[in-house]
């Protein structure tokens, strides 16, 4: 499979790193906002197959919008954009192109999420647990919160019946869900959620190791979609 990589940081370079290592060929790479003008004339002869994007979220809907132009399925990991979500996805579907978009692709933290729903399906009727969310991530992730804690968040406000929106801050009112984010050198990612009551506490959390876990789900995406025409994301690729 040919693969173009959008945004070359150390993502980038790590979905680089994995797709070679599954056989696959990184044929462009698109590092700049010059790099599309700059390239334009190898795009007809690549045979490219699917865009993989880890760019910035400045960078990512028009990194998008130029993969719909040339009917170049794409793979997004990058957060940060989520205000032209709906916007993207219209596109998608009113030409016919194909996007697969996840918050998140590691399996393992797309199981938390799984669990994450669970426990809060389970906690609907004790009002007297307040939850919380905490994100912690390196001092170069750009978006805050993460687009991880905000799908959490957004689980929660869907399964608890007391809760109608998530703030981004320790101080929340009641029926809000505070999400602290927290950036720190060299942390891949850490989520946990807790629920507080003034007799205990209870919690689940993911730690990232590596971030080759986020390239390998990203790169099975990709080889997901290749091919396809729709709106895809790891629910879809992982069958839950």
């Amino acid at each position: 499979m040919n693969i173009a990589l959008l945004g070359y940081g150390k993502m980038g370079k790590e979905v680089e790193r994995v797709a070679l290592s599954r056989g696959h060929n990184v044929v462009l790479i698109i590092d700049t906002d010059g790099d599309w003008y700059e390239k334009r004339s190898q795009l007809s002869n690549l045979k490219i197959d699917v865009a993989i994007d880890f760019s910035t979220p400045k960078s990512a809907v028009r990194n998008i919008s130029k993969c719909f132009e040339l009917n170049l399925p794409v793979v997004v990991g990058t957060t940060g954009w989520l205000d032209e979500l709906e916007y993207i996805k219209q596109t998608c579907i009113d030409g016919d192109h194909g996007l697969f978009y996840s918050s998140n692709f590691s399996l393992g933290v797309n199981l938390f999420f799984e669990l994450n729903r669970i426990l809060a399906k389970l906690m609907k009727a004790h009002t007297e647990y307040v939850p919380q969310i905490e994100e912690i991530h390196h001092t170069q992730k750009l978006d805050s919160p993460s687009g991880t804690a905000i799908s959490l968040a957004n689980d929660l406000v869907r399964n608890l019946n007391n809760k109608v929106a998530w703030v981004n801050q320790e101080d929340a009112k009641f029926d809000e869900i505070p999400i602290v984010s927290k950036r720190i050198d060299d942390v891949t990612g850490i989520h946990s959620i807790t629920y507080t009551s003034s007799d205990d506490v209870i919690e689940i959390k993911h730690s990232a190791f590596s971030r080759t876990g986020f390239a390998l789900g990203a790169v099975l995406a990709a080889e997901f979609i290749k091919g396809k025409v729709g709106i895809f994301g790891m629910k879809d690729m992982l069958g839950v």
